[in-house]
């Protein structure tokens, strides 16, 4: 088992920043990507970006240029910094851990940009 905790959330005016972490812990010897999802209300969960244990790194087209993913293997620790933000970036982020045969979920941080 593996248990994802979110943090970093809150409340940010258009143009402005925010760094979210997700802290694993549990089995975490064999965690591979982590991605972070959004999910914004009355819409489908989207990959927002992903990073291998490598730290290769991918985007959804909306945050490239604004958005940064980085993890910290030593603490089991994943970041999204989030710059330039806008309204259309609110959501609920939730961090995800990929492991053989499985996957495990956060329990979601409330990101709200206001214009």
């Amino acid at each position: 088992q593996v248990q994802l905790v979110e943090s970093g959330g809150g409340l940010v005016q258009a143009g402005g920043s925010l760094r979210l972490s997700c802290a694993a812990s549990g089995r975490v010897f064999n965690i591979n990507t982590m991605r972070w999802y959004r999910q914004a209300p009355g819409k489908q969960r989207e990959l927002v970006a992903a990073i291998t244990s490598g730290g290769i790194t991918n985007y959804a087209d909306s945050v490239k240029g604004r958005f940064t993913i980085s993890r910290d293997n030593v603490k089991n620790t994943v970041f999204l910094q989030m710059t330039s933000l806008k309204p259309e970036d609110t959501a609920v982020y939730y961090c995800n851990a990929a492991v053989p045969y499985n996957n495990y979920w956060g329990q979601g941080t409330q990101v709200t940009v206001s214009s």
